[in-house]
């Protein structure tokens, strides 16, 4: 499926940011997996993986209640 966003002109806006931009936000969704975000992005795995940090996106994205979940069961 292709998107088309319509951004006004007065923003800046690259396309290759945008495209990393919405994928760090989708795999913190748990939307995309890493493959595949680092995939759409044009990048490796490690490589996608070291810009998450800079769209303020955990690499490892486990909810809070599942680890006291797991931690309850040992």
């Amino acid at each position: 499926m292709d998107i088309i966003l319509q951004i006004p002109a007065g923003i800046d806006l690259e396309e290759r940011d945008t495209v990393k931009f919405l994928s760090a936000k989708l795999y913190e969704a748990g939307r995309l997996s890493l493959g595949h975000a680092a995939e759409i992005s044009k990048l490796s795995k490690v490589a996608f993986a070291e810009i998450l940090g800079d769209y303020s996106v955990a690499l490892i994205n486990y909810p809070v209640s599942d680890i006291i979940g797991d931690a309850a069961r040992i």
